[in-house]
């Protein structure tokens, strides 16, 4: 059995994160509990709206010191939309400090004529690290679905895992670094290519927990 504990902060596409992560294979679990959080195989961070109610709502709940240990604690870690954004230290969106796990800052659209902000339907992914876990049998440069009209632009471009574009502007659309993953996309409205996303981080846990038993 794959464990998920979904992080609830009050702000997010809870059930639907949840629905995409049991087609996949996955048990998941709504949880703002410490001892939830910390037990269970994997973590997902879900998230719509904006920047500074997250934050608020986040430490409110008292949940910032638990999402850092998750994401120490080495396990399969998926942000998605403004769950990925939070992981940065600020936005131009607000004044809130982000978790700052990701050195860097979530930036607007700059406005272009005949350009849609926010970027809103299907684009097509730039795949930077194309062996990563998330991306196995998909596609070349694969269409996901997008609702944003801010992006996170990492310090460190080697964070970069995937961009896309959106008028004459490249940004980043996925980030990777070791344990921790994150998409700009909702891959839980992206059809058969955003499931076989969740399917390879089911995947991904389940080859973790095999190699933990092994030993």
């Amino acid at each position: 059995m794959v464990n998920v504990a979904v992080i609830d902060y009050e702000i997010g596409n809870l059930h639907s994160a949840c629905k995409g992560l049991e087609k996949a294979g996955a048990t998941p679990k709504i949880t703002s509990s410490l001892t939830d959080i910390l037990k269970a195989d994997a973590f997902v961070l879900p998230g719509v709206g904006a920047f500074d109610p997250a934050m608020q709502h986040i430490r409110e709940r008292k949940l910032e010191m638990p999402i850092k240990k998750a994401i120490a604690s080495g396990k399969p870690f998926l942000g998605i939309c403004v769950g990925m954004q939070i992981l940065f230290e600020r936005s131009e969106e607000g004044q809130e400090l982000g978790l700052g796990v990701i050195p860097g800052i979530v930036r607007r659209f700059k406005s272009e004529p005949g350009i849609a902000i926010p970027q809103m339907g299907w684009n097509q992914l730039e795949l930077i690290q194309p062996e990563l876990s998330l991306w196995q049998n998909l596609p070349t440069d694969p269409y996901l679905y997008f609702v944003h009209s801010y992006y996170a632009e990492p310090v460190n471009k080697s964070f970069n895992a995937a961009m896309v574009t959106h008028g004459s502007q490249t940004i980043t659309a996925a980030i990777a670094r070791n344990n921790l993953m994150a998409v700009q996309f909702h891959p839980e409205k992206s059809s058969d290519n955003g499931l076989q996303i969740l399917s390879n981080f089911v995947t991904l846990i389940k080859n973790q927990q095999n190699l933990v038993t092994s030993f």
